[in-house]
This record gives structure tokens, sequence and C-alpha cells, in this order.
């Protein structure tokens, strides 16, 4: 595949940048009391933050709202995802309201609406160097993997989309993306990854290249 144009690139950040900023300014409503919402209900910080892997790889603190408690065991430790995820922190995520905060890292180019989901910095050296090639582009709010299944894909099932994604990226299949993304969230379609109460951790290749 031919490397996009430079006017794609410009075009694509441009859309992020008016696109993010537009709906910061039309949801503050739902922000600052989805904000007050958190407070009461989880407690502090709300928001959480998270270093996550960028474009080439370079670190970056990802935003969102904060969704589970921080109880613990009587040893101290923190309880499984799962205890720790309550109904309202399991009704953010499968709206993806608690996605709003990265519309923040849109506009400071930490992401794009549209690419590979930023994952975590850990994961790095457990990526095939077809894997890798996820990272040749900005991470996304949404991407091809989340509107073909999101968790309920298996992780080789994810990262083999990312890069297809990388391959074929143009702005017209980032409009069909965002569309299908739209669908997604109104059927709260792919929020469990059917093993656990968030996503596996990824460990590696699940099987070997073809």
């Amino acid at each position: 595949m031919a490397k996009p144009s430079r006017i794609y690139a410009l075009t694509k950040r441009a859309i992020d940048v008016v696109a993010a900023s537009t709906a910061l300014i039309v949801l503050s409503p739902l922000v600052l009391g989805v904000a007050l919402a958190v407070r009461v209900k989880l407690g502090s910080p709300i928001l959480f933050r998270q270093v996550r892997a960028g474009y080439r790889g370079e670190p970056f603190p990802i935003l969102k709202f904060r969704t589970m408690t921080d109880a613990r065991d009587k040893a101290g430790m923190l309880l499984p995802d799962a205890d720790r995820l309550p109904a309202f922190g399991r009704f953010l995520r499968s709206t993806s309201i608690d996605e709003l905060p990265s519309l923040i890292n849109i506009i400071r180019g930490d992401l794009t609406l549209v690419g590979p989901r930023p994952l975590l910095m850990r994961y790095l050296p457990r990526y095939s160097a077809e894997q890798q090639r996820r990272h040749e582009v900005r991470p996304g709010l949404t991407g091809l993997a989340q509107v073909s299944g999101r968790n309920a894909l298996s992780w080789d099932d994810k990262l083999r989309l990312d890069v297809e994604y990388v391959d074929t990226r143009s702005l017209a299949l980032d409009l069909r993306i965002l569309v299908r993304t739209v669908g997604k969230v109104v059927q709260r379609e792919g929020i469990s990854s059917g093993e656990s109460a968030t996503m596996t951790e990824f460990m590696g290749s699940e099987r070997p290249p073809q």
C-alpha cells in the first residue's frame, strides 16, 4: 500500500482537533455532571490516569473517568477487577462515557479519533514484529478492532485488525469506523471479554504467525 499523503495526515489532524474541541464544549454539562457523580459514588481522584504506548511506542498518560473503587482485602491488596467495578462503573464503560476525558488527549496530539487503541507499555516486548506495526500510526479513541468485536475478540484478532487498519487507513475508512462506533456504543456490544470484567492481559501471540 502507498503511504498516505501529507494532505491526509493534515486533514485527519484538523478533524481531530475541531471534533474533540467541539465535543468538549457541547458535552461540558455532561462531563461536569459525570465528574460530580464519580466523586460522590467512587471517590477521588475523579480521573483515571495510566501510561500507555502511543505513536512509535512512546509513552503518554491517557485520561478517563474513574470506574473502579479502591476496595482491598484484609491484607491490603486490591480486590479483583470484578469486585471493584460497581454498577455505576459498568454503566460508564458500557456507554463509553468514561472515555470523554480522552478528548483532551486528542487535542494534545496523544490520540486521534480513529486508530489502534493505546495499550499498556509492558506489552511492547510481547508483540511480534508484525504486531509492532500497530505503532506506526497514532493510537485512536476508537478503531477497526473496536467496531469488529471490541473486547469479545481474541488478542490475536484485535492486533491483526490494528495492523490491517495501518495498511488500509484513509479518511473514508475513518468515517465508516466512526459511524459503526456510534452503533456499537448504542448497542453496548463487546464490552466484556467473556472471561473477566475487563480485558484479559496480553501475554504474547496466541498462535504462530501464518
